[in-house]
């Protein structure tokens, strides 16, 4: 096993939820989608989002996708149209995400 960073393997999509941002990370195989099920868990990617999420992390599988749906609660100061943060819909969640280190 090696480290390497996720997007040398994975990509992602990400956009806003309300106050909080929808993050898809998928691979396109089998045995990749296990390495992100056991890496990418609820703490890793709260820890990754530490400056910016500050609600609930929720994590859904979906293996016949091979993708996981982070959800992140309370990260984007109070969505689009009340936040004076740069990027208040989440585009941009998902690049972030890509750039975490796992053992692959």
């Amino acid at each position: 096993m090696a480290k390497v960073k996720l997007k040398e393997f994975a990509m992602a999509r990400s956009g806003d939820k309300g106050d909080g941002s929808n993050v898809g990370v998928f691979v396109t195989n089998a045995a990749d989608y296990e390495v992100i099920k056991r890496e990418l868990t609820v703490d890793r990617v709260k820890q990754h989002f530490h400056d910016i999420c500050f609600g609930e992390v929720v994590r859904y599988e979906a293996p016949n996708m091979l993708a996981l749906n982070f959800l992140l609660r309370d990260s984007l100061g109070g969505g689009g149209s009340e936040s004076l943060k740069t990027d208040a819909q989440g585009k941009v969640h998902g690049l972030g995400l890509l750039e975490i280190e796992i053992e692959r």
